[in-house]
């Protein structure tokens, strides 16, 4: 029996490891890569038994793309490496057809490879009904540009402005399923241009959007970023919401809620307020679907007012289509000891599909309180009163009255005072004054929990100030400690957490959205506040030092440790002196040039918006990108390091607090490249801080990769969770 097992394991390892490089590469910008279905057990081996199908969703009404047997049965054959990947396949047959194809194999008998030749025979490629589009009216030299003074920073800079063109995307009316008389798709049909994110994420998405719409409006993309708006309200008219993304299996949830302000920075960078009369009706259809679907009132135990609130919590009882097999393993895989009942099934499909929904899918933040093995079983994300959520939603009703102007003063008044409502309420139940730190509440406990993450920074970003921040330049300067700490410790930007748990959403990485967050987050304090001088440690401690006690919650012995990835590294220690690893005098490394008369909040934004940019650019080189001229390709066996001989650079979805020249890891997928929110934030971090970037300073691959380091290196990475999980799987099935 061992043999087999390892063969396939060594299958799966090796279809997986190809697939995912083929997904890693720079985006096409006139073609559509598909996947093929491969078998992954011997040929003739049968599928393992199946749990009892779970209920249908009535949002999902599919029999081909949602929960049903034909889901669960091709996803139990595993015969893509990304779940994701059939779900987006179309039919090339009428649906009738496709499930009397299906109910011909459909025993307790079928094999591996009836599953493979029905997935063959009846569905084409995923993303076959989206199309790459032309850019018209492209400007390759945006007046951004003029702003950012270093010339390899510049140059970069616009070969990132010329990736647009890469991402664009329309609906391929030829190709398009209409009511399954043809063939069925889980597209949702957009009327308008869009931009994708990129990789597997081949169609529209909310909260990625808020960034590309930065980027767009920075590239004077101003006619892609008005589609953007109208694909969203469209969206609005036909389900009363936005969801996640753009197909039929995302119409349980949404995401952070931000087409508000999206439509706010719309209008006022183009001054295009023709579009507010179709827009304002429909920012008030949001509100109100998240009011009355994702609201609460909660009692605060620490002034016993009553405040409204909200928070993600969705509607699901099943695996998510788009990553069912990773879902199905979760609830009923051989290492769960004991056994899920249905109740606690249904509840782990809803926090893992709530998960989602938040756009942190996923991290320690979510797991309850208490003892746990830190895997997925162990989520409460409904049980939670989040930071980000309320942050965002005070922001959209600021944003919307500011949108009304003096046109309707009723419905201004309605949302200031709804936003001062969730200001009082943000304050009261997630603001901790001793710590210095906002932290979500949890209903369970009816206490404010104690995990500190990058949340820490959305209520400063969305317009919520405590007053201490606003007279107390210590005070101010303590919620900012974290920051401080990241940029002398670590060689990156700034993590989700400071745990690591394998998650995505935890450390070591880091993601674009929160650089641009905890940025604009400085940015709304006053100067009289920030302008003082960056405090100093003393005589044998570290910038842990400076942090309010409590606030992260954990010892300096317990935050992560850079690793050393060259040999010629000083000594880092866990603890003291040695732990800033990156300090330089009156700055840190890749953090620009300190000037004379900088305040602590200068000196910070200057440090991470120089560290992102290295981020970005270091592993965009380190993966192939070049610029003739200005940044050399790196040779042959440089490339090798990141096994991206063939490739041309890639912009991933998420960094590494650690190595400059590496993605992030973990989740349920392999790394993404593309990326449309890494893309708009380094075009607006260019347009803001351009003359305070300077060039990136990348270590060297061949160096680095004698050392060891639990990032990602190259566009290949299998995540570990995912990996071991299928590997757990495979050895109980044979």
């Amino acid at each position: 029996m061992l043999p087999a097992v390892l063969k396939v394991v060594c299958l799966f390892l090796g279809v997986a490891a190809a697939l995912a490089q083929s997904t890693a590469t720079t985006p096409p910008t006139l073609t559509v890569s598909t996947a093929i279905p491969t078998a992954t057990a011997p040929a003739g081996a049968t599928l393992p038994s199946q749990v009892a199908l779970p209920p249908k969703q009535a949002w999902c009404p599919s029999e081909i793309f949602c929960a049903g047997s034909l889901l669960q049965t091709v996803n139990l054959a595993h015969l893509f490496p990304d779940d994701k990947t059939f779900a987006d396949k179309p039919t090339n047959k009428p649906s009738q057809q496709v499930l009397a194809d299906f109910q011909k194999i459909s025993s307790s008998n079928v094999t591996f490879d009836q599953i493979v030749s029905f997935v063959e025979q009846d569905f084409s490629g995923e993303g076959l009904e989206l199309e790459a589009l032309a850019l018209p009216n492209f400007n390759p030299n945006p007046a951004f540009l003029n702003n950012v003074t270093n010339s390899l920073v510049r140059a970069w800079t616009q070969t990132v402005h010329g990736f647009w063109t890469q991402l664009i995307r329309g609906t391929n009316d030829s190709i398009l399923c209409s009511g399954g008389s043809n063939c069925e798709s889980s597209l949702i049909p957009l009327n308008h241009t869009f931009v994708v994110p990129g990789g597997r994420f081949r169609e529209q998405y909310y909260w990625d959007s808020f960034w590309i719409v930065e980027g767009l409006l920075e590239s004077e993309l101003f006619d892609i970023a008005n589609d953007t708006l109208q694909n969203f309200m469209d969206e609005l008219d036909s389900f009363g919401f936005i969801p996640n993304g753009g197909r039929i299996y995302y119409l349980d949830r949404s995401q952070p809620p931000l087409f508000i302000q999206m439509l706010f920075r719309y209008v006022n960078v183009t001054g295009d307020r023709s579009i507010l009369t179709r827009a304002l009706p429909l920012a008030e259809k949001e509100l109100k679907w998240w009011h009355d679907n994702r609201s609460l009132n909660v009692t605060s135990p620490f002034t016993n007012r009553t405040h409204l609130v909200y928070h993600y919590n969705v509607n699901n009882s099943a695996p998510r289509p788009e990553s069912y097999l990773t879902d199905y393993l979760t609830a009923n895989g051989p290492d769960v000891s004991p056994s899920l009942n249905d109740t606690q099934k249904a509840d782990l499909y809803a926090e893992l599909a709530t998960g989602a929904e938040s756009g942190w899918d996923y991290t320690r933040r979510w797991f309850t309180d208490g003892d746990n093995d830190g895997s997925l079983r162990n989520l409460g994300v409904r049980s939670l009163i989040g930071v980000d959520l309320n942050s965002i939603l005070y922001r959209d009703h600021v944003a919307l009255a500011d949108l009304y102007g003096s046109s309707n003063g009723s419905q201004v008044k309605a949302h200031r005072d709804a936003a001062s409502a969730l200001r009082t309420a943000v304050l009261d139940l997630l603001w901790d004054g001793d710590k210095l730190a906002f932290y979500d509440f949890n209903l369970a406990t009816n206490q404010r929990k104690s995990f500190f993450s990058v949340v820490n920074f959305y209520p400063l970003w969305s317009g919520i100030i405590p007053d201490v921040l606003l007279s107390d330049a210590n005070a101010a300067f303590g919620h900012f400690a974290s920051l401080n700490l990241v940029m002398n410790r670590y060689n990156g930007t700034f993590p989700t957490t400071f745990v690591d748990t394998g998650l995505q959403w935890d450390a070591p990485n880091t993601w674009a959205p929160h650089q641009y967050i905890v940025l604009q987050a400085l940015r709304a304090l006053p100067s009289n506040i920030t302008s003082g001088a960056l405090p100093t440690t003393g005589s044998g401690n570290s910038t842990y030092s400076l942090i309010p006690a409590g606030q992260l919650a954990l010892a300096e012995n317990q935050l992560p440790q850079q690793p050393k990835l060259n040999p010629a590294d000083g000594n880092f220690t866990s603890t003291g002196p040695g732990a800033d690893a990156n300090a330089l005098n009156g700055t840190v490394f890749n953090g620009g040039n300190a000037t004379d008369g900088e305040g602590w909040g200068q000196i910070l934004q200057r440090e991470l918006a120089n560290r992102y940019i290295t981020s970005a650019f270091c592993s965009w080189r380190a993966t192939g990108g070049s610029i003739p001229g200005v940044s050399p390709r790196l040779s042959d066996p440089e490339l090798n390091v990141t096994q991206s001989v063939n490739n041309t650079g890639n912009m991933f979805e998420k960094f590494s607090a650690f190595d400059l020249d590496s993605a992030g890891r973990g989740g349920e997928y392999t790394v993404q490249a593309g990326f449309g929110w890494t893309n708009g934030v380094v075009l607006w971090i260019a347009s803001n801080y351009g003359q305070q970037l300077n060039a990136p300073q990348c270590p060297s691959l061949l160096v680095a990769a004698g050392s060891s380091t639990s990032s990602a290196r190259g566009p290949n990475t299998i995540p570990i969770f995912w990996t071991m999980t299928i590997m757990a799987f495979v050895v109980a099935l044979l």
